[in-house]
């Protein structure tokens, strides 16, 4: 036996016992999940109406609890509860159920919903005594628009539910579409007197700054804007908080972008990518922000809350944030705000093209990874070696750490684009951490994502 190989055994078992550490919780968790599940169901039992929703950035959410707000109005009892929280015996409990229903992508569940969809939807429960509605939210741009919403319809009604009305579907949260939704449910609820549902007034902004941060990239470019209200007085918002951009040329379809910096800062910041089309025009939002927009131009803007990537109750865990692209400005909000708040367990996980072009807020991450902010720094740029190196990549690569990591309690929060990088950072965490721990985490709000 050699001198080192005590050190490797004390490795090896250091590392079993964090595994088994980590299988206990999940187990723990389960037991408590299975118990308040329990609960779930009696306390469903009690409430007139249940308004359950699947959300993926807080809309319908939102929704749901203004559903919730306007039967309560009419004197009925209801309570608004996420999917997560939901199986076949909830609903076999329940009586009148709404359900607002976003979609992921190319006709998904959101993440809260995936174990609902891929448990409950698989069984065939029977439901005969069931009245439901649907409101579905979606984006008609994508092949398989409101898809989710669809197959939780077309579920409910094969198990013997009845419609209390056709299944709405909202295109890009259309104000016609959500109109219709409230009238239904004021009938429902008998009363005319709705609480107000209107999202907030956009402000007048202006931009400050505005910077190319990827020169010479192989990629599209990537721009660094900082905006300032004109009226002087920045809004309240939290890290993970999107801003809403109405724009000259599209102004009934905002776009949304993660918000990279915090009200102390004193300034607004977005990561912007320039967009072209097929035939090499401008994005209608990215060509007028990145390079048709003056400083004295107005720019409408307003702040719509993500609580689904917010800190909340994560705060005081570590963090493992994991993206690529412009989603760093999301990342970088939520390090931010921790690094503010004197928490230096954070470790970022990061890929881009090529280091000499893409190495977005360079000076930066490295600044707080000399002075503790960070504890790692790990970069993946996919062009800079013969073969193609993903963020993916590193988190297969960093298995040991990452399973410690959770173990010891941290959150994860993935951040950028939902084709190519969402998917093969969920597939390899699956691999390292187990499908298992995967849904513990995403039904403990551990595992947080805003992929677009």
């Amino acid at each position: 036996m050699t001198s080192f190989e005590p050190m490797r055994w004390g490795s090896a078992l250091i590392l079993l016992a964090a595994y088994l550490a980590m299988c206990l919780a999940i187990w723990r968790a389960h037991h408590a999940r299975n118990t308040g599940r329990e609960h779930t169901h009696a306390h469903a039992g009690s409430a007139d109406w249940l308004v359950v929703y699947a959300s993926q950035t807080g809309s319908a959410e939102y929704l749901a609890e203004r559903t919730a707000a306007m039967l309560s109005t009419g004197g009925l009892a209801a309570r608004a509860v996420c999917v997560s929280r939901i199986d076949s015996a909830a609903l076999a409990a329940a009586s009148r159920v709404l359900l607002v229903a976003s979609t992921y992508g190319e006709g998904d569940a959101p993440d809260a919903a995936a174990r609902f969809a891929g448990i409950s939807m698989a069984g065939r429960p029977a439901l005969g005594h069931l009245h439901y509605a649907v409101l579905a939210l979606g984006d008609s741009t994508y092949a398989n628009y409101c898809g989710f919403g669809r197959a939780l319809d077309g579920w409910l009604a094969a198990q013997g539910a009845s419609a209390l009305f056709e299944r709405i579907d909202v295109d890009r949260g259309d104000a016609s579409a959500l109109a219709q939704w409230q009238h239904q449910v004021s009938r429902l609820a008998g009363t005319s007197d709705a609480p107000d549902w209107q999202a907030p007034a956009y402000g007048n902004w202006r931009i400050a700054s505005r910077s190319l941060l990827n020169p010479g990239s192989a990629g599209a470019p990537l721009y660094r804007l900082a905006l300032v209200a004109i009226d002087g007085a920045l809004p309240a918002w939290e890290a993970g908080d999107l801003a809403q951009v109405s724009v000259p040329a599209d102004p009934d379809h905002p776009r949304e972008y993660s918000i990279a910096s915090l009200p102390t800062e004193g300034r607004l910041e977005l990561l912007v990518r320039l967009q072209r089309r097929s035939d090499a025009s401008l994005g209608a939002a990215s060509g007028w922000l990145c390079t048709g927009a003056a400083s004295h131009d107005v720019i409408r803007l307003r702040i719509r809350a993500h609580q689904r990537f917010r800190l909340n109750d994560n705060a005081g865990r570590a963090l493992v944030a994991i993206g690529n692209g412009s989603g760093l400005a999301g990342l970088r909000a939520l390090l931010k705000a921790r690094i503010d708040a004197g928490r230096g367990d954070n470790w970022l996980l990061f890929g881009e093209r090529n280091a000499a072009h893409d190495f977005l807020y360079r000076e930066e991450l490295q600044g707080w990874l000399a002075t503790g902010c960070l504890a790692r720094l790990d970069m993946a740029f996919s062009r800079d070696q013969a073969q193609a190196r993903y963020v993916q990549h590193l988190v297969s690569e960093q298995a040991q750490t990452l399973r410690q990591w959770i173990a010891d309690g941290a959150a994860i929060y993935v951040c950028g684009s939902l084709q190519g990088m969402a998917g093969g950072v969920h597939d390899a965490l699956r691999e390292v951490l187990g499908t298992a721990c995967i849904e513990h985490l995403a039904a403990e709000g551990r595992y947080r994502r805003d992929v677009y």
